[in-house]
C-alpha cells in the first residue's frame, strides 16, 4: 500500500472529503492539521507551494486540493450497473434532500458529485435555517449528508462530464471513465466562485489566493489578508477573518451590499480597513502571493497592499457547461425550469442554486430537491 499523508484544517469541508474517500477506499493515511501545527504548515507549503488546504502526499506524489478526479484515477474503478430510477447530480442542500425524498419512494438513486455540500459548506455561520439558532456550514451539510447515508444512498465523489439521452434512457458519463443508466435524472450541481479576472490568478490560486475561507483562514494567523467583495458572504468571512489574521483589509468594488446584521458585525471590528469603490488590479509575488495592487475606480488611483492572503468573495457562476445544449439555459447560464422543476428535457428535473429560481437561500434550495424528487417520482410511475 502507498504511504498516504493528509495535510487538512478542523474546519475544512474538502478535506473531511478527502479523508471519507481515502476510507471508502480502505486506505490508510496520516492526518496532520496545518492549522495547529505551524512547523508542519512550513513543511506543507515548503513541498507543495501551497498556502491552502487539503494537500495529499501519496508516496512522492503531491495532489492539491480534493481532486476526486484523480483520487479515482489511483483508487477506484470504473463500472457500468443497472438502469437506475434516478441520478442527482450534485449534492448541496438541494441533492441531499431530493436522495432522501427519493430514497423515501423507495426509488433506487444515486448522488455523484465532486464535493458534499456544496456552496453551504463555505459559510462560516447560519443563522437563517429553521430549527437552528446558529449553526457552521459544514455542521449543517454533515447532518444533511447523515440522513442520506441512513437511507443507503451511495454518494459518488466523481465529476460529470457528459448527460447522453437514448430511448428514455439517460447515460451519464464521468471524468473517472464510470458510466450510470438512469430513467430519470436530478441536476442540483450548485454553482462555482467567480473569479477576479486578474493577471496571474490561475498560479497565485492556493499559492496565497483563496476561495474557501473556512478551508484556509488558519493558516493565515496573524497574518495581514484582504477580502474582496461587498456581500454578506464577504463581510462574514472579514468579520471571522478578523479574529484570526492581524489585519483585514476589505476591497468593495462600489459599496457594501450586505445586510445590517452583518454591517454592525464587521463596524465592531477594530482591525478591518475598507477600500470602497476599488478593485483588485494586480497579483504580486514570486512563488507566494505577497502584495497586490488595487485601483481607485473613481479617481483611477492604484496603491499597494502588501499582505500573505487574498479571499475572493465576489459572487458564483453556475455550474452548467456539461448540461449547455441539452438543456435550456438562460442568460445567465442557470438551468429553466417551471414552478414543478422540469427542465425543457422530459425525464430531467433541476434544483437549487443552479436553476433560474431567485431566491439563493439554503432553505429554498432543500425545499427545490424535494419537489424535484416527487416531480421525478410522478414522471417515473407515468412511464
Amino acid at each position: 500500500m502507498p504511504q498516504v499523508t493528509v495535510y487538512s484544517t478542523k474546519n475544512c469541508p474538502y478535506c473531511r472529503m478527502a479523508k471519507a474517500f481515502l476510507e471508502k477506499h480502505s486506505i490508510s493515511y496520516i492526518s496532520i492539521d496545518v492549522g495547529e501545527d505551524e512547523e508542519a504548515a512550513k513543511h506543507m507549503i515548503a513541498i507543495s507551494g501551497q498556502r491552502g488546504v487539503p494537500v495529499i502526499t501519496i508516496d512522492t506524489e503531491i495532489i492539491v486540493g480534493f481532486d476526486a478526479q484523480r483520487l479515482n484515477e489511483i483508487f477506484g474503478t470504473g463500472t457500468e450497473g443497472d438502469i437506475l430510477d434516478v441520478v442527482i447530480i450534485g449534492a448541496g442542500p438541494a441533492g441531499l434532500t431530493a436522495a432522501v425524498y427519493c430514497a423515501r419512494k423507495l426509488l433506487t438513486a444515486v448522488v455523484i458529485t465532486e464535493n458534499i455540500g456544496g456552496q453551504a459548506l463555505e459559510s462560516w455561520t447560519i443563522e437563517n435555517y429553521m430549527g437552528y439558532r446558529m449553526i457552521t456550514g459544514d455542521e449543517l451539510m454533515k447532518k444533511f449528508e447523515g440522513q442520506v447515508k441512513e437511507q443507503k444512498i451511495s454518494l459518488e465523489l466523481d465529476q460529470v462530464r457528459e448527460i447522453t439521452p437514448s430511448d428514455g434512457i439517460f447515460r451519464i458519463h464521468t471524468a473517472t471513465d464510470t458510466s450510470y443508466l438512469a430513467r430519470a435524472i436530478i441536476l442540483a450541481p450548485g454553482k462555482q466562485p467567480k473569479k477576479l479576472g486578474v493577471e496571474g490568478e490561475e498560479r497565485f490560486l492556493g499559492r496565497g489566493l483563496s476561495v474557501c475561507s473556512t478551508c484556509d483562514g488558519p493558516l493565515f494567523k496573524n497574518k495581514v489578508v484582504a477580502i474582496v467583495g461587498g456581500g454578506n458572504s464577504a463581510l462574514q468571512t472579514a468579520v471571522e477573518m478578523s479574529k484570526i489574521a492581524k489585519e483585514v483589509h476589505l476591497i468593495v468594488r462600489s459599496t457594501i451590499r450586505a445586510d445590517e446584521v452583518y454591517v454592525k458585525l464587521f463596524e465592531a471590528q477594530k482591525n478591518i480597513i475598507l477600500h470602497s469603490n476599488s478593485v483588485v488590479s494586480a497579483l504580486h509575488g514570486d512563488k507566494l502571493l505577497d502584495a497586490i495592487t488595487i485601483k481607485d475606480r473613481l479617481t483611477s488611483v492604484e496603491s499597494n497592499i502588501m499582505l500573505d492572503g487574498v479571499f475572493a468573495e465576489i459572487g458564483w457562476s453556475p455550474n452548467t457547461d456539461f448540461v449547455s445544449g441539452l438543456v435550456k439555459l438562460n442568460d445567465q447560464k442557470e438551468i429553466m425550469i417551471d414552478i414543478n422543476c422540469h427542465t425543457s428535457v422530459p425525464g430531467i428535473f433541476a434544483a437549487g442554486d443552479v436553476t433560474n429560481i431567485k431566491g439563493k437561500q439554503i432553505i429554498i434550495a432543500a425545499g427545490e430537491g424535494a419537489k424535484a424528487a416527487l416531480e421525478a417520482y410522478d414522471y417515473l410511475v407515468q412511464l
